[in-house]
């Protein structure tokens, strides 16, 4: 049947079209990246090119809306200490409970 070798080198053609399709791929994956990466930025670039007025500035109303939607105030150092004190008052009455209902007599 086949007079092939098992520690044949491979054909110079597999090895060219195999790089090929390597270096196809990191070309997608990096445009790729790219495309996302811009993707938010062209949008944000969009309004300044809009001529009339009303629409341009409807255009920065509308990005605004989104970007406000998008960040959320940050929890006051106020609120998260209550919070844990909260935490803390619920796990003393859990104890407590547990400690009487063990000593009913002490």
């Amino acid at each position: 049947m086949f007079n092939a070798k098992p520690d044949a080198t491979p054909l110079p053609i597999i090895d060219e079209i195999r790089a090929t399709k390597t270096a196809g791929r990191s070309l997608a994956f990096a445009m790729l990246a790219v495309a996302l990466v811009a993707a938010p930025t062209l949008a944000v670039e969009q309004c300044r090119f809009i001529q009339a007025k009303p629409e341009r500035e409807a255009c920065y109303q509308r990005q605004e809306a989104e970007l406000a939607a998008k960040r959320k105030p940050e929890p006051s150092r106020e609120s998260k200490m209550m919070e844990s004190l909260e935490q803390m008052k619920h796990e003393d009455q859990a104890l407590n409970r547990q400690l009487h209902s063990i000593c009913r007599g002490c």
